[in-house]
């Protein structure tokens, strides 16, 4: 089983032409990357543009609509994005749970869709600073989990790696004070007990060259969900290196 190393761009760059040479940098480099398997999710609208230069990097989309077409102005279905050449799609992200109401019931409708339309999932779960201080952390993963993957049965659609887990911890995304190995390890090894031996566990949360390795090799994860860092070109490939 290969190791998943996601960039999610979110809301950057502002212009195609960055878009571009962030994806062109990226290229000469991931012709060596046999063993590792590199997803990158740009904002929608760069998609297309990127897209001839994949080589042996894979697309994403940072998030899907439920419904697959009419009156839901602002929304991109499972089928456009599998049109666009879309291999996989971040769905739960907390950013999308806190800016805009998402909620465990709708993450799951979202799952379904995706998987329907042959999309492979990056489901992201993760507790707050607040539920991690008032020790329900697993409860709130187990309930995440629980509800986001309800009426999903891995088995009927094929391999284990189409639903890949981000473990989040909302408290460590874009603030620099990412999770301790330890605690990351600890958290890991409890998701483990709700989905299958080969699932992919990632991690995600202000991830960096300098610590990247330790997720993987002391951690337990099977990958890497890395957000800011995923913009500089140079400091993407020395994290992806990490993971080899």
């Amino acid at each position: 089983m290969k190791n998943l190393i996601v960039a999610n761009w979110k809301l950057n760059p502002t212009t195609k032409k960055e878009a571009e040479g962030i994806f062109s940098a990226l290229g000469g480099p991931a012709s060596g990357w046999n063993e590792i398997e590199v997803v990158v999710c740009p904002p929608y609208i760069y998609l297309d543009c990127v897209r001839s230069d994949l080589t042996q990097l894979k697309l994403g989309g940072q998030n899907v609509f439920y419904e697959e077409k009419g009156a839901f102005t602002g929304e991109i279905s499972a089928a456009m994005l599998k049109d666009l050449g879309v291999e996989y799609v971040i769905i739960g992200h907390s950013e999308r749970r806190k800016y805009f109401g998402e909620t465990d019931e709708i993450i799951n409708k979202k799952i379904k869709k995706a998987l329907e339309a042959g999309l492979k999932v990056i489901f992201c779960i993760g507790e707050t600073a607040e539920e991690r201080e008032a020790g329900k952390k697993n409860e709130v993963l187990e309930r995440q989990l629980e509800i986001g993957l309800q009426g999903i049965n891995l088995a009927d659609i094929g391999s284990p790696l189409t639903i890949n887990i981000a473990y989040e911890p909302v408290w460590a995304i874009g603030t620099g004070n990412n999770c301790g190995v330890e605690e990351t390890k600890e958290s890991i090894d409890f998701i483990r007990k709700f989905v299958k031996p080969e699932t992919r566990i990632l991690y995600g949360g202000s991830v960096k060259s300098e610590n990247s390795g330790a997720y993987i090799k002391e951690a337990g994860s099977n990958g890497l969900l890395v957000g800011g860092a995923s913009l500089n070109a140079e400091e993407f490939i020395k994290i992806v290196k990490s993971a080899e």
